[in-house]
């Protein structure tokens, strides 16, 4: 009678093994990473900086029989940083200044940094070159100088970038569109509604 023959366990290779090793250990460490940094986060809770209009008047506005339109817009334009430790780099700031669709001017700065916890502003004087008008564009400024208000519209972006402890750095862009109603009597407006908070 012959003897029945038992099959044996196939072993694991060795190789196999070591890789499920690292694969754990790899495992392991991202995990532990992220609850670093969420708890890190939930700790510095950082703030993203933001921009806005704090003050903005007209200064002159002229509109000839030629219906030709000049205009001198003063903008206040604020940089926030309310983050209580980490200094705020802003860089590729540009804006545009329109009225009626027509773009009258162009807002722009160079990088600069805004210490933690703070602010600056940026005051530009912007004078319009004379800005030809057809019909319906003249019966439009005609009815806002009646009313005593011109609309004009700001637009534009800027690139922020700011270090959060040892989470890293976070660069982020604020995006930045608003309606100004300005007094055509040259009194300063403070508009609510003019920052990339609002957004």
């Amino acid at each position: 009678m012959r003897k029945g023959t038992l099959n044996q366990p196939r072993r694991t290779n060795p190789l196999i093994w070591g890789a499920a090793i690292i694969c754990a250990i790899l495992a392991v460490v991202v995990i532990f990473t992220g609850i670093v940094v969420f708890i890190g986060y939930l700790t510095i809770r950082p703030k993203v900086p933001q921009i806005s209009v704090s003050r903005a008047e007209l200064d002159t506005i002229y509109f000839d029989q030629t219906s030709l339109l000049t205009v001198q817009v003063t903008i206040v334009i604020k940089a926030e940083n309310d983050n209580a430790k980490a200094r705020a780099k802003f860089s590729d700031t540009n804006f545009a200044l329109s009225l009626r669709g027509e773009k009258i001017a162009i807002l722009q700065a160079p990088e600069y940094e805004v210490p933690a916890n703070s602010s600056v502003e940026f005051n530009y004087v912007t004078q319009s070159t004379p800005i030809p008008l057809n019909p319906e564009e003249a019966d439009g400024v005609s009815a806002s100088l009646r009313q005593g208000r011109v609309s004009f519209e700001l637009k534009g972006t800027t690139r922020t970038r700011w270090r959060v402890g040892f989470v890293g750095s976070v660069k982020f862009w604020l995006h930045l569109t608003c309606i100004m109603e300005l007094p055509i009597d040259g009194t300063a407006v403070y508009p609510h509604n003019c920052s990339s908070r609002s957004k």
